[in-house]
């Protein structure tokens, strides 16, 4: 984190925001790449089989009627609750939200802030009882990745929201976010942060550099490299390594030939592991000098031990997820949340988030009002990736729930988790 810093001549309109940005501006206290929100990411592979199935696609007893929204009562309680990942929102020394207190401010609505989610199959296993019988969960905000969003609206398990109340979300996300399979039209979901699959290296240890995933099989790497165990980013990249856009159609053949590659570099001992977030600690230590990997760990990489790494989207295309959020059925507090919604896409307050967690920003203009803020970070492209960034980003289309179980199962076997 860099020192103070001079106060700029010009500050946003508003004056709950303009006080917000000028404590931070005062204090730098922000914790900026204490943890990722992708430390805690558990993937499928910490269920058993039995328990995957039915996360794929069986419903609980009981389960099964068309659910319809509760009635909504924010006019008259002024209260919202929001299940979040960890570290996934600003936060100052005193562990408080500074931009969630200035909301709080400005609409009256108290907002109890939980960091629940602690991976997506996960907190899935915790509430889906009560969502698929409109059963209240205690949330009215639940945030999770696309592919469980996905899994959830085609469930029909959470409220569609007013884009009427809406004009921040409609103006200000980023088009390519718009545009998912998952969700037509962003009738469910808004987008809370995003990021890249990529590939980095160690800059002084390995200079030759990357610029495939195929570069990561040259020979004086192996035993070096590191991938993900979240099956959409590794296979998806391989994949796109062999020709085949994942946003799109394909099917088993395809994913079994991605497998296989997969499958022969781990038998061969040139992919060392096959892992979540702890990566970190092998690049960090020189175990691992190259890898699949996750973009904003790598900005908090660099930020906490010098810029020793390189992280690129591979000439063939990355990945892109999102987290989302979402309001359940049962919620009574979906005007309350839409407010909320609308308020995280002002840019002032974006910049903010992203100055703390330092994924992709999902909001036009935060950019700009992250000059004022933190001026170091404007130019990262893995916070404000161009237009041009962006159209080589792919997010992995959505798996019907057979596909979810059989290639789940598939990609868990390979790896031996």
């Amino acid at each position: 984190m860099s020192g103070r810093r001079a106060m700029p001549q010009e500050l946003p309109g508003d004056p709950l925001v303009r006080e917000l940005i000028t404590a931070q501006l005062a204090s730098q206290r922000l914790a900026r790449n204490a943890v990722s929100r992708r430390r805690v990411l558990a993937g499928a592979g910490g269920l058993g089989l039995a328990a995957l199935l039915a996360a794929c696609g069986t419903k609980p007893k009981g389960a099964g009627a068309k659910l319809s929204p509760a009635q909504d009562l924010s006019a008259s309680q002024k209260e919202l609750n929001w299940a979040n990942w960890t570290l996934y929102l600003d936060a100052d020394d005193d562990g408080k939200y500074p931009s969630l207190a200035a909301f709080t401010k400005r609409s009256g609505i108290k907002v109890n802030y939980s960091e629940d989610v602690d991976g997506n199959d996960t907190y899935y296993g915790k509430v889906q009882g009560q969502l698929s019988r409109g059963l209240n969960t205690g949330r009215d905000i639940i945030t999770l990745t696309d592919w469980m969003a996905g899994r959830l609206i085609r469930q029909g398990w959470v409220q569609e929201l007013d884009h009427s109340k809406l004009p921040n979300v409609d103006k200000n996300m980023l088009q390519n976010l718009k545009d998912v399979d998952f969700d037509l039209g962003r009738k469910h979901s808004v987008t809370w942060q995003t990021g890249y699959g990529g590939i980095c290296w160690n800059k002084a240890k390995y200079p030759k550099g990357l610029k495939s995933v195929s570069d990561l099989w040259a020979p004086e790497l192996k035993g070096r490299v590191t991938a993900l165990d979240e099956m959409r980013d590794t296979m998806g990249l391989i994949m796109l390594d062999q020709g085949v856009d994942i946003a799109r159609t394909w099917g088993d053949q395809e994913f079994d030939t991605a497998l296989d590659t997969l499958t022969q570099q781990i038998q061969d001992g040139q992919i060392r592991k096959v892992q979540g977030n702890s990566y970190k600690e092998d690049l960090i230590s020189g175990d691992a000098l190259a890898g699949i990997v996750w973009s904003g760990d790598i900005t908090q990489l660099n930020a906490e031990n010098g810029d020793q790494w390189e992280f690129v989207v591979p000439e063939s295309g990355g990945t892109l997820w999102s987290d989302n959020l979402m309001v359940p059925m049962a919620s009574q507090q979906k005007g309350n949340a839409e407010k909320l919604m609308n308020y995280y896409y002002e840019p002032e307050v974006a910049a903010l988030v992203a100055q703390y967690v330092n994924y992709i920003c999902p909001v036009k203009g935060a950019k700009e009002a992250m000059e004022k803020l933190d001026p170091e970070l404007v130019n990262n492209p893995l916070i404000f990736p161009s237009e041009q960034d962006l159209s080589h980003a792919h997010v992995f289309r959505s798996l019907t729930p057979p596909e979810e179980s059989d290639y789940t199962l598939k990609f868990q076997t390979a790896i031996g988790a």
